[in-house]
């Protein structure tokens, strides 16, 4: 049996200064680990099972098309209980994760994007009215705020009235308790979460994050009632998920339908806003990229409707790029083996915690050639396997809204750009950085509208 290189986890007062690095500097410390010890090694923990992490596309596949049945991932996704609940379906394994997908994956596939093209360009239209010439505006808040409209349709199916006004904002204040790096640290180091009143982070999120529930709990009262009724069809995917029942004829639970509500809110609307604002932002900062891509915009005539704007070679490939250069999770999150499994020629115990790199696969110089160059055509040229490019992760865990997401990303981006010029706020290049679990561009990111084309 081969020995895999293997990285003696540190303790004490060495750890915790490691912790605080991967978090200020995730990218660098991914990268910093690649360089010392390749792309497959292992972490050894005093006490506990080791953690695998690769970046090898070979392993990547022996990983993701094994059976799901090696693996458990909902335990591995434990630290994401806070914010989504036990009930979520990323906390969820085997046959109930397997019948939860199942029940929403039509939501977010074929005719149901259809419908969400029109409410996508709808809302960015009367978002973007907003915007003034000669004004400058922070690219992530509009964003935010378009994908969150977006996804609060799409799920609860309402998109006006107190409630729903309530619910947005709550939402945005939430999400603004991990937005930077160091309040990030509220996620990674229990000890900081402690309530010490509405004025502490903790205890404001926990505010926030109460009344988020009673609001959701209120909808699904109000909402079992109308199907009760027979006044309201379920639709969206609210009521779909009211309405569903298992093998024993049961309906899910008023604590398990708010949380996969709640995961589904933020699931489906913060990445999407992180990768659109990196959009933009290439696309500005490369004057041919975004010369390419107006041609293309361009070419479609007038009122295209949304499968031709989802068809566009050119426009697809910036997409694609924008999430390869900077994938907005840079990793998956651990699948535990439950059984003894090979992965190339390594043999782990059970135990054995397999992580995947997505940062470091999608810098590979051996798949992409001058990695840190923004390059579109790279994806004109050549079709990557699901082993080699994964933004949305993979295997039965991939993200089940990424059709939407990237729906989302065409329309807002054709939008915007057919409607206005825009040019960066500042010249200077953009790196980006943490923003709760994920990797973001910085919230100070801003554009300035320099006119609107007639």
């Amino acid at each position: 049996m081969q020995q895999i290189p293997t990285i003696k986890a540190a303790s004490g007062l060495r750890l915790t200064m490691r912790r605080i690095n991967a978090i200020l500097r995730p990218l660098d410390f991914m990268e910093r680990r690649n360089r010392e010890y390749g792309d497959f090694y292992q972490i050894k923990f005093k006490n506990a099972p080791p953690t695998v992490m690769t970046s090898n596309p070979r392993a990547i596949e022996d990983i993701f098309t094994a059976s799901p049945d090696k693996f458990e991932v909902g335990r591995g996704n434990k630290g994401l209980a806070f914010l989504v609940g036990d009930n979520s379906l990323l906390l969820l394994d085997g046959k109930a994760h397997k019948n939860r997908r199942r029940l929403l994956m039509p939501s977010f596939h074929g005719e149901s994007l259809q419908e969400c093209s029109e409410k996508i360009v709808s809302i960015t239209n009367k978002l973007c009215d907003r915007l003034q010439v000669n004004q400058s505006f922070k690219v992530r808040r509009v964003m935010q705020e378009i994908t969150l409209r977006v996804i609060l349709s799409v799920v609860f199916g309402i998109d006006s009235g107190a409630r729903y006004d309530r619910l947005r904002e709550l939402l945005t204040r939430l999400l603004e308790t991990f937005n930077t790096p160091l309040s990030s640290s509220l996620i990674f180091f229990r000890f900081l979460q402690k309530d010490w009143g509405k004025y502490s982070p903790w205890g404001r999120f926990l505010l926030l994050k109460a009344e988020i529930r009673q609001l959701i709990y209120a909808e699904i009262k109000e909402r079992r009632e109308l199907l009760a009724s027979g006044k309201s069809e379920p639709r969206d995917i609210f009521s779909l998920l009211l309405s569903a029942k298992d093998e024993n004829g049961e309906g899910m639970t008023d604590e398990e339908l708010h949380d996969e509500l709640i995961t589904l809110l933020f699931a489906g609307h913060e990445t999407t806003a992180s990768a659109l604002a990196w959009l933009f932002y290439w696309v500005h900062y490369l004057p041919e990229v975004q010369e390419k891509l107006r041609f293309e915009l361009d070419s479609l005539g007038e009122n295209p409707d949304y499968k031709e704007i989802n068809n566009l070679t050119y426009l697809d490939a910036v997409i694609s790029e924008t999430l390869r250069i900077y994938p907005i999770v840079a990793g998956t999150f651990g699948r535990i083996l439950k059984q003894p499994m090979s992965v190339m020629d390594y043999e782990f115990d059970p135990k054995t915690w397999l992580m995947i790199s997505i940062y470091s696969l999608h810098h590979r110089e051996d798949l992409y050639a001058n990695s840190k160059q923004f390059n579109p055509e790279r994806f004109v040229q050549k079709n990557y396997t699901p082993y080699e490019y994964m933004p949305f992760g993979g295997g039965n865990r991939r993200c089940l809204g990424s059709a939407l997401a990237l729906l989302e990303m065409k329309l807002v981006a054709a939008t915007v750009l057919s409607r206005f010029q825009l040019d960066l706020a500042s010249k200077s290049p953009m790196l980006p950085v943490r923003r709760g679990l994920t990797i973001a561009p910085p919230a100070s990111f801003k554009m300035v509208l320099k006119n609107k084309i007639e």
